[in-house]
């Protein structure tokens, strides 16, 4: 379970980072967090990568369809206009943006600004995902969340392709991929 920082003093920065594979929950968490923010009037924004459309263009919607209002962009850069006046800032889906997005994500920490990055830390194929690693190698705050199984009831933390396709990003929801904790992932099947 995750705590949340208790500031005293001068408000300093830092970034919490949610991870795991997909249907863990990570975008239900990172919605839980901004809300809660919201609530205690502080400002926020919130960022999801332009290629992900798959519930709705202008919203993070997480697969129980709980949703809150975001701005898409095509490039990491475009957080650090955008996120101006604010003392915390969302990023979901961060898996698919560029490399850049650690350094957006310092910045703004290093600005007193509370940054909480969400996405996948593997992809399809067992594989570090993106800047993910490296997000959770800067982060201040790491959550590892967990599916279960489909196939054994397990803690599941790889996401398994179910469709044939090689490339690393294809969006997708249940008909495309399932959670499969290791064993049940190795098995290919």
């Amino acid at each position: 379970m995750f705590i949340e920082p208790q500031i005293t003093g001068d408000r300093k920065g830092w970034i919490e980072a949610i991870a795991g594979c997909m249907f863990s929950g990570k975008t239900e968490e990172l919605i839980r967090r901004l809300k809660r923010a919201r609530f205690a009037n502080q400002k926020v924004e919130i960022f999801k990568p332009s290629v992900d459309t798959r519930y709705d263009d202008t919203h993070i919607v997480s697969h129980d369809e709980n949703l809150i209002r975001s701005t898409p962009v095509s490039h990491s850069s475009n957080i650090l206009l955008l996120s101006n006046q604010c003392s915390v800032v969302g990023i979901d889906e961060v898996q698919f943006f560029d490399a850049g997005v650690v350094e957006v994500a310092q910045q703004l920490a290093n600005r007193g600004i509370r940054v909480i990055v969400a996405g996948l830390d593997m992809d399809f194929s067992g594989k570090p995902f993106g800047p993910m690693p490296h997000l959770l190698a800067v982060a201040e705050y790491v959550t590892k969340v967990h599916a279960i199984c489909v196939r054994c009831g397990n803690i599941a933390s790889h996401s398994y392709r179910l469709v044939d396709n090689q490339e690393q990003v294809m969006l997708g929801e249940k008909n495309e991929y399932e959670p499969r904790c290791r064993s049940c992932f190795l098995k290919k099947d």
